[in-house]
């Protein structure tokens, strides 16, 4: 088959330029994590005697380095400006462990009290923020918020692990339930979101159980330390268990229900918290807050390890090279190439990949490029985007926030497709065109006998003389087909 070498430049660039459009416009998309775009509420007036001012942080977003990074910096500044309280402002699905338990550890080596505090209403707590609430000295939730949900991802994907059965009384044995009927344990165990009791529980791995009593453990430590409810927080890490601010407050989860910031200062004026071995009273009576926002190099790493600019800047790193690669001497493509597969190397390091994930996108952005190279009739695209989207989908893993958007995706798989079928097309049409040059063309063509021919002579083809050789004898004038060529010399057949 030939390839068709006249579509392959047009084509490469046509899907670089689409490829780096669709990641251009998820960049554009994705959102800045960690007190970016938003305003918080503003501080009340000061009031009495001035005071130092308390230092507002906010976690906005999935929880990461760069928020991590972000919380011990603003720890570190307000020990310094001798600050009387920290107020941090909490809005989170969750995020890493390990950015959490930097965060928390920062904390808990505080020399400044922090106060949790959710909000605006509508945010929540969830996952990691939950852990970073109990660590806290104080916590505070604004109306319609919610916090809980902590059980590890890892453990089931996103189903909670079962609650302990109770054992059953000595001397009895559980009756089953009727066939058709439902006991009521069942309904009830389904109204609050957990599996009926005669349903099997699943079961876990001996690694699934150690991740699960180890996040049980380390919330327990943080509920005793702060005196918050521990039976809760297990049951938040075991059974998924959330709350809302109200029912949060009745079970001692939390201190007080805070509108806004002025009611939150209120009423922590004059309570107590110990920090290390001295007990200290706060006193917020015409405290001002200022919110310290993050610097550029916590903003740029921010945006390095959003999971989507990641993403994007490993798709554009390896269409870059590739491009570069097969029309050396562009030079353009090969430096950004490099330069954002560097840069989201560095981004991958830093969160949960799954380099089978990764291994698996490579490979498939791979098929799909030699697919405009070595037609294979749409065999080597098919795959290539098969593994493509498989790759793309479990490249991120362990975290809630950190993930690829399945519309991203979508998009991508959905450009790479149309380009795949428009090259099995263009290599279809090409297969089947007749061939107009070169030797082949000639094969099968009329052509004229310049003179009587045994076996050798001259003929006319295309107003030109060749040396020709005749399986029949043909006369001057007489008409014959070509049947081979070799060389100068045509083979030639008296045409019926």
């Amino acid at each position: 088959m030939r390839r068709p070498t006249s579509i392959r430049a047009p084509l490469t660039g046509a899907l670089a330029v689409l490829m780096a459009l669709a990641v251009a416009a998820s960049i554009g998309a994705a959102q800045m994590p960690a007190s970016a775009g938003r305003e918080p509420a503003a501080a009340p007036a000061e009031v009495g005697k001035p005071t130092a001012p308390a230092l507002g942080l906010e976690i906005n977003g999935a929880i990461g380095p760069a928020t991590a990074q972000y919380i011990e910096k603003g720890l570190d500044t307000a020990r310094q400006r001798g600050s009387p309280l920290v107020i941090l402002q909490i809005d989170t699905p969750g995020g890493l462990s390990t950015s959490m338990r930097e965060i928390i550890s920062a904390i808990l080596a505080s020399s400044v009290p922090v106060v949790a505090y959710v909000a605006p209403p509508g945010a929540r707590a969830a996952s990691a923020g939950t852990y970073i609430l109990y660590a806290c000295h104080f916590a505070a939730m604004a109306p319609a918020t919610n916090l809980g949900a902590a059980t590890p991802v890892s453990i089931g994907g996103s189903e909670p692990a079962p609650p302990a059965e109770a054992p059953a009384k000595p001397g009895k044995e559980a009756k089953p339930a009727k066939e058709g009927k439902k006991s009521k344990g069942s309904k009830e165990s389904k109204e609050i979101g957990q599996a009926p009791a005669s349903e099997p529980a699943p079961q876990m791995s001996a690694e699934e159980r150690k991740v699960l009593n180890d996040s049980i453990a380390y919330i327990r430590g943080l509920a005793q330390l702060r005196g918050r409810n521990a039976d809760w927080a297990e049951e938040a890490v075991r059974g998924a268990a959330s709350l809302p601010a109200s029912q949060a407050l009745q079970q001692h989860v939390i201190d007080f229900i805070a509108p806004d910031l002025t009611s939150l200062l209120t009423q922590l004026n004059g309570r107590e918290t110990r920090i290390g071995d001295r007990a200290v009273r706060l006193d917020t009576r015409g405290v001002q807050v200022t919110w310290l926002k993050p610097d550029w190099r916590t903003r740029l790493l921010a945006i390095i390890t959003n999971p989507e600019i990641a993403y994007g800047l490993l798709l554009i790193g390896i269409w870059g090279l590739i491009f570069e690669g097969y029309h050396p001497g562009g030079v353009l493509p090969g430096v950004v190439g490099v330069i954002c597969l560097l840069i989201a190397l560095f981004a991958f390091e830093l969160l949960p990949t799954n380099f089978a994930g990764l291994a698996l996108l490579v490979v498939g952005t791979g098929m799909m490029a030699a697919e405009f190279f070595f037609p294979a009739y749409g065999s080597l695209g098919i795959g290539g985007l098969i593994a493509f989207v498989v790759g793309s989908i479990i490249l991120f893993s362990g975290a809630p926030g950190v993930e690829v958007a399945l519309p991203l995706i979508g998009g991508l798989a959905t450009v790479g497709g149309l380009v795949i079928l428009g090259i099995v097309y263009l290599a279809t049409h090409a297969a089947r065109t007749p061939v107009v040059t070169g030797t082949q063309a000639m094969l099968g063509a009329v052509v004229e006998a310049a003179e009587d021919i045994a076996t050798r002579g001259r003929v006319r083809y295309g107003g030109e003389m060749w040396d020709a050789c005749s399986s029949a004898p043909l006369k001057a004038g007489q008409t014959a087909r070509v049947v081979k060529v070799e060389g100068l010399t045509l083979w030639v057949e008296p045409s019926r």
